[in-house]
């Protein structure tokens, strides 16, 4: 099974929310998932993505891979973290 670390797009129409979750890549986009690891709000300022990084790691190392954004999100967590 490969699983991915990706966002599923909630909310409002023009005011999405995402949750930050990992799926099997098969999975639609906003369909099943495996476990939620954080939420993702762009309409706020940065630091915005609240994660939770020991489920991230969890994940990663069982070969989970981010997409580009999620990177990106977990990257940005680890910094605001770090502060």
């Amino acid at each position: 099974m490969a699983v991915v670390l990706r966002l599923r797009q909630e909310g409002a129409h023009g005011r999405h929310v995402y949750r930050v979750v990992a799926a099997d890549k098969r999975f639609k986009r906003d369909g099943r998932f495996l476990e939620i690891l954080g939420n993702y709000n762009p309409a706020l300022e940065k630091g915005n993505a609240n994660l939770d990084l020991a489920k991230v790691d969890s994940w990663i190392s069982k070969g989970a891979q981010p997409t580009a954004t999620v990177k990106s999100l977990i990257k940005n967590a680890r910094i605001a973290a770090a502060k």
